[in-house]
């Protein structure tokens, strides 16, 4: 169930001011610190949120506050800006009503960061989706290029705008973005060439200086010392909690985002550089023989860097800064320019310069930003304006700020009692007229065409004759001297002569939000915001792409002598515009308060609140809401709030609600005139009124809370006596069977015993029975058998008598053979030894006889024979036993037998040789033409890298494949097999590595004999092509990493971007093919190979040493490369 909250709940104060009593000033204050002190910054007048600049961060603008507020009740929740925000979403989503959302203070208050509070939770409740956050994202970052441009330290606020935006964001019928459209008011472009003390100049310049590399510096003719321009301040260059060089690439991200070139930034950027270039320019007078002095310019330097910024001649530039022609008809005239009116023209053209490039950077933005669609849109806007403002010295631009303010008065007070009417009238409820201070009397003093203030000044400006600020003061005094909100000393009003308060060079307005003296200085001037005519065809004609089409007037050929428009008429159509513009939405306003000058956390300055209390009015606006009736709500949460106040209505009410709240409302005995029925609302006209409802509530709420804590202790108490006495009952009876259940098995236990006596009684006696019977079977058995044994023992002895009387006699006639035996052998052995006597004998006489007749032959060659002999019996047993145990046909097999014989030793390793190449022969015989080609380049892999690069082991097992992406056969590289005219050698995808971060890049490395090309890995479009004569060296490291440069050749044309840093896999085979190509190419031109853990490679015009070091990379395992500066990458490699 979902838990009903409300504005009042936990109210720290008042949340809303309209239920303030006793409504004073003091009053109003008050609740502002107290609320302020417990950091509750928002507080609502009926539907306006005022907002108190806190100068620290809370913790209220989370996802989860997001959730909170979404869909919400605007009173449903504390105050918060997301509540007015959700409101006006809603209210243009649902009821396709256009909002406008005013956001109105003096700087520091805190508009700019309101304003981006409301459209961060528009982005976050509108619908997702890729184009959606497309949008949703350029218009967030178009916030920061704007504070760049057009924002800068104040005394007050150190992150001040310095002119009014108002951005309509167009939302479709979902309530999706689609775009935006920005305008932008009355930038302070005084700024540029002059800050008063303790201010700084606009954040670009700083942050350009502080954060932009020193190449960029180079190119812009800048040095990132503020000291040397003249335009920027130097009390105040550095701001504590500003980083300007973190803000400056913040603003080239952002420009990204929202869609700029690379060429339009630079080209941003030679502006500003211009502008402070042109700062510096300083002239010295020169007499001419006519008496008039004209000036020149001192130091030329800055002149010239500024011109080559531009593409301006300088002899133009430097003449357009000494003359002046004035045209009338058909005539020309050429003045001279004297020093003071040649730095006003410097001035005047770095203020136009400036503040047309800012105009341009906001039409530039909007082509980015603004909606594709052609259909009806919602549009949702938010005014972020500066508010009224009341210096020591007001001048011209205090005028025209604090008339826009007059006129965003006269609104507000018009649509919000055109609101609380419209309320009126839709609930059926009497609308009195409400007394009010109308400033439309003010307004016409201003504006009006033939009286008001501005109309004279244009009508000064354009008046011939000599103009000054006093004759337009003179001017003033004559025809508004009796208006009443007009006062001057000069007048003829006798009241103010003797007002010493009162200067005679100023005069004073009485706005709604109090006096404002006015020093005329300068008004005529600033009005004019006159550029020299040939200041302007001096821009026109520069080459500069960006800057011709910011002075269109410099056209020759569209010379208008017309006098432009001056600055206060151009802010009085801009105003009147706007007014039109927001009078078509429904308004929703957020009123900005700062709450000290110090601009300090917990610090309450109460004259300083009270001071923008009045002059935002919101005391009037706290009337005009109060006039009629104070506080209105919806029946249904009305009742649902109050319904136990009564016990009719008490706990639910099941008529409608409306009938309820009457039921309420007269059973409490509320007085008639204190509030009113409307058709869907019940008002209440009266806060004490509501207040003594909301004690009432509380008291009952706690007699409510009282009754159920009551109700809840009993039944508490009760549960606990109920399962005491079920615990009981539940323990009784397990014990009950438990001694049951005791006393059954000890009787069982007994009967047992008792059963295993009487068992074992009777087992016993049956034991005894079988056991007699069982000896006595035995005896039986025993007495038979000794019986038999005696009868088999007579037997036996008969027979062994019977065998003992045979054997006898056939021993002895044995014994008798032998002896016969023995002796005729005895006389065979005797005849044949006689026998082999007489063939021994005859033997040796016949080999006598021999001997003496051979012995002369023998003797003589015997030694010879005996030993080739043998020598040849040898090794026809060595080469016999050599074939057995022959190794095998293997290239890599190292095998041998060993020698037999020390004498062989020779032709063992002969014969070892021999046949190792004739087996390497064989094995060759079978290799087919490419693989002979892959084992050459194998063979120079080893002598390239053997023992020098860490990666080559694992190299030698790895087949140099060539085309490891499929080129031909994968219809992806089509088109990039078709671009390449030759054979591809090799095809791998490498990373290219960017020198900026150090991360790779994925391309595909296609090597031919003549090129090498780099390809996108997706779209397989050719990214660089580099001829191989062009290549120089390649570098490789120790390690055991894949990272190689490709150095190209100085002045090649490949050398133009600069040498490749690349990593691969496959390094040894990319840089063997590389070699292989240059040793086999016709003018025998072979690549250098470095090998070494630091070399130098070349990036357009900077040299980056690349160094390699041993260690453990973040990721773990891998090769980590990480820029560390501008000059130095290094590159982890995993120890070994």
């Amino acid at each position: 169930m979902e838990v009903k909250t409300s504005l009042l709940d936990n109210m720290i104060g008042v949340g809303d001011m309209v239920l303030i009593e006793p409504l004073s000033e003091d009053t109003f204050i008050e609740n502002l610190k107290k609320r302020f002190d417990h950091n509750e910054i928002y507080t609502y007048i009926g539907s306006v949120v005022i907002s108190m600049n806190p100068y620290k961060s809370l913790p209220i603008y989370t996802a989860e506050k997001v959730e909170e507020y979404r869909n919400r009740n605007f009173y449903e929740l504390s105050p918060h800006i997301y509540a007015l925000a959700d409101e006006a979403y809603r209210s243009l989503r649902e009821q396709d009503k256009d909002q406008c959302i005013l956001i109105t203070g003096e700087s520091g208050a805190g508009k700019t960061e309101a304003s981006k509070f409301v459209m961060s939770y528009v982005a976050a409740v509108c619908g997702k989706g890729q184009e959606v956050n497309e949008v949703k994202e350029q218009l967030l970052q178009s916030n920061p290029v704007l504070e760049a441009f057009g924002n800068a330290k104040t005394v007050r606020n150190d992150n001040s705008s310095r002119f009014g935006k108002y951005m309509d964001i167009e939302f479709d019928f979902k309530g999706d973005p689609l775009g935006g459209v920005i305008s932008n008011y009355l930038l302070e472009k005084s700024r540029v060439v002059k800050q008063p003390r303790g201010e700084r100049n606009f954040h670009i310049f700083y942050q350009l200086l502080s954060g932009a590399s020193d190449d960029t510096l180079k190119k812009l003719k800048l040095d990132r010392d503020f000291s040397k321009y003249n335009y920027l301040s130097l009390d105040s260059a550095t701001v504590n909690g500003l980083d300007d060089a973190a803000s400056f690439r913040t603003v080239r991200n952002a420009m990204q985002i929202v869609g700029f070139m690379e060429d339009e930034v630079q080209s941003i950027l030679e502006l500003v550089a211009a502008v402070l270039k042109l700062g510096n320019i300083e002239f010295k007078p020169e007499s001419r023989c006519n008496g008039y002095d004209e000036s020149r310019v001192k130091d030329k330097n800055d002149l010239k860097e500024m011109c080559e910024l531009l593409g301006i001649e300088q002899s133009v530039l430097e003449r357009a800064f000494s003359y002046r022609t004035v045209e009338a008809k058909m005539e020309k005239m050429s003045t001279t320019l004297n020093v003071a009116q040649a730095y006003y023209a410097r001035d005047a053209l770095a203020k136009n310069l400036y503040s047309r490039l800012f105009s341009w950077l906001v039409n530039r933005i909007n082509e980015s930003i603004k909606a594709q669609t052609k259909t009806r849109k919602k549009v949702m806007g938010v005014l972020d304006i500066y508010g009224f403002e009341i210096f020591e010295d007001n001048s011209f631009e205090q005028f025209i700020i604090n008339y826009c303010n007059e006129k965003l008065q006269q609104i507000f007070i018009e649509l919000t009692l055109r609101e609380e009417q419209e309320e009126y009238v839709r609930e059926g409820i009497e609308w009195t007229n409400i007394a009010y201070f109308n400033n439309a009397i003010i307004c016409d003093l201003i504006e009006n065409n033939k009286n008001g203030i501005l109309a004279m000044l244009d009508e000064e400006c354009l008046r011939p004759g000599t103009v000054t600020d006093e004759t337009f003061l003179d001017k003033l005094n004559t025809v508004c001297a009796e208006h009443q909100h007009f006062e001057s000393r000069q007048s003829k009003n006798s009241k103010f002569l003797t007002d010493h308060s009162l200067p005679h060079n100023c005069f004073r307005i009485q706005h709604y939000a109090g006096k404002v003296l006015y020093r005329v200085e300068g008004f005529v001037d600033k009005n004019n915001d006159l550029l020299y005519r040939d200041l302007s065809q001096a821009m026109y004609k520069a080459k500069h792409s960006l800057i011709k089409g910011l002075f269109p007037e410099g056209n020759p050929a569209k010379v208008n002598l017309k006098r432009p428009p001056t600055a206060g008429f151009q802010f009085r159509a801009s105003v009147g515009t706007l007014m039109k513009n927001l009078l078509t939405k429904n308004p929703n306003y957020i009123r900005c308060i700062k709450p000290n000058d110090k601009k300090a956390a917990h610090i309450f300055t109460d004259s300083l609140v009270c001071h923008q209390v009045r002059y935002l009015g919101l005391m009037e606006n706290v009337r005009v809401r109060r006039a009629g009736y104070a506080f209105r709500q919806a029946y249904e949460p009305c009742l649902e709030r109050y319904k136990m106040l009564c016990k009719q209505t008490w706990p639910h009410w099941k008529g409608p609600a409306r009938k309820g709240v009457e039921v309420l409302l007269t059973d409490l005995q509320v007085p008639a005139e204190e509030f009113a029925y409307g058709r869907s609302k019940i008002f209440i006209r009266n806060p004490r009124m509501l207040f003594s409802l909301e004690e009432k509530r509380r008291q009952c709420l706690q007699n409510l809370a009282t009754l159920i804590q009551k109700i809840y202790r009993g039944w508490k108490c009760r549960t606990h006596f109920l399962l005491m006495k079920k615990s009981q009952v539940v323990v009784a009876a397990w014990y009950r069977r438990f001694a049951q259940q005791k006393k059954y098995q000890n009787i069982r236990s007994s009967a047992l015993v008792f059963q295993s006596f009487i068992r074992g009684w009777k087992a016993r006696k049956l034991l005894r029975e079988l056991k007699h019977k069982k000896r006595c079977e035995k005896a039986v058995s025993t007495i038979s058998a000794y019986w038999h044994g005696t009868q088999a023992r007579w037997e036996l002895r008969r027979l062994k008598e019977e065998a003992q009387n045979k054997h006898a006699v056939s021993v002895i006639w044995a014994a008798w053979l032998g002896t016969k035996a023995r002796r005729e052998l005895k006389r065979l052995k005797e005849e044949a030894r006689r026998k082999h006597s007489v063939a021994v004998i005859w033997a040796y006489w016949l080999g006598l006889k021999v001997r003496r007749e051979y012995r002369k032959f023998f003797r003589a060659n015997a030694g010879k024979k005996i030993y080739a002999f043998t020598i040849q019996r040898i090794m026809q047993k060595y080469f016999l036993g050599l074939k057995k145990t022959m190794p095998s046909m293997s290239p890599v097999d190292k095998s041998w037998p060993a020698r037999p014989y020390g004498f062989l030793d020779r032709t063992h390793q002969e014969l070892r040789r021999i046949f190792h190449l004739w087996r390497c022969k064989k094995y060759r015989s079978q290799f087919t033409e490419e693989k002979k080609a892959t084992y050459k380049e194998k063979l120079a892999a080893s002598e390239l890298f053997k023992d020098k690069k860490a990666l080559y082991p694992s190299s030698v097992g790895q087949p140099f494949k060539g085309d490891y992406v499929e080129i031909t056969k994968n219809p992806k590289y089509q088109k990039l097999n078709s671009f390449v005219e030759d054979k591809v050698l090799l095809a791998d995808m490498v990373s290219k590595i960017n020198r900026a971060n150090g991360k790779g890049a994925p391309r595909v490395f296609l090597l031919t004999k003549k090129s090498l090309f780099l390809a996108d890995l997706k779209t397989g479009q050719v990214k660089a092509s580099v001829p191989l004569p062009d290549l120089s060296s390649v570098s490789v490291s120790t390690q055991n990493d894949g990272f190689f440069a490709l150095k190209l050749k100085e002045g090649s044309t490949s050398a133009a971007k600069g040498d490749f840093l690349l990593s691969s896999d496959r390094l040894i085979e990319i840089i063997t093919k590389l070699h292989c190509i240059g040793a086999t190419s016709a003018d025998k031109n072979q690549i250098k190979i470095d090998i070494s853990d630091e070399f130098l490679v070349q990036f357009k015009q900077d040299k980056v040493c690349v160094k390699f070091i041993q260690g453990t990379p973040k990721n773990g395992n891998g090769v980590a490369c990480k820029r560390k500066n501008n000059r130095l990458l290094e590159v982890s490699v995993p120890s070994p």
